[in-house]
């Protein structure tokens, strides 16, 4: 192979390895931090079932593993302002400066998305999910619970709804690279409801009350990412317009 070929990927190589340890380093202290608070989380997680269900822990580690999965779900979200800096800081060098621009908005625009989704799952979803199913309980059947399985349903719909509210920024780097057009998007709206109701039976806990209240923000989300393309394609004919006058 010509060195002066590989001296390059070598040296992305190393940038990537950089900004994935700057990530690791990040995401580990987080959730150490979160750690040190975990009692008060849990307490206001399974506050969240309105004292309507006992809660157990079926094996030695199973309390002890519940406690760091909702640490790591704390320090995820509050980490990914600075994950996804570190994808800007990767992707910077081989960008223009207007490409830049838009990349860093898409990143804090993204940051405060992945926040809204976390925060619209605890607030809205999370109450209605569990209330739903306290409900159906008989008389004859004590609602018991392992308190893992517990955690990890709290901690799937958490972040699926984190990550799903990324969409539309998503979206606008999409466009804003030519790599998807408004109308495109108008064209295979059908395709791409349904591809919505598939990903939201992935990605959310395996109940129908979940899926149902991700698919509601997930359509609103599409519809506003339309109307971001919209705005990215209207300004880079603007922009065109300007450099050939």
């Amino acid at each position: 192979m010509d060195t002066t070929k590989k001296q390059p990927f070598l040296n992305h190589l190393a940038e990537l390895r950089k900004r994935l340890f700057i990530v690791f380093l990040v995401v580990v202290t987080a959730t150490g931090v979160g750690y040190f608070f975990v009692q008060h989380l849990i307490g206001d997680v399974i506050g969240l079932a309105g004292g309507k269900i006992d809660f157990i822990y079926i094996s030695p580690p199973e309390l002890f593993l519940a406690y760091v999965k909702l640490s790591l779900v704390a320090g995820i979200t509050v980490s990914f302002p600075i994950i996804a800096y570190q994808i800007y800081a990767f992707l910077r060098p081989g960008l223009e400066k207007r490409e830049r621009r838009y990349v860093l908005v898409s990143i804090l625009g993204g940051s405060f998305f992945f926040a809204a989704g976390v925060v619209f799952s605890y607030i809205v979803v999370l109450p209605m999910v569990l209330s739903f199913f306290i409900n159906m309980r008989m008389e004859s059947i004590d609602p018991v619970m392992s308190v893992g399985s517990y955690i990890g349903f709290i901690s799937t719909s958490l972040l699926s709804f984190g990550l799903v509210f990324e969409m539309p920024m998503l979206v606008l780097l999409l466009s804003r690279f030519g790599l998807v057009t408004s109308a495109f998007l108008q064209k295979n709206t059908k395709y791409i409801l349904f591809g919505i109701v598939v990903v939201a039976a992935i990605i959310t806990p395996p109940d129908v009350i979940s899926q149902v209240l991700l698919v509601g923000p997930m359509l609103v989300l599409f519809e506003f990412s339309v109307f971001l393309a919209k705005l990215t394609e209207r300004s880079k004919r603007k922009r065109m317009a300007q450099s050939s006058s």
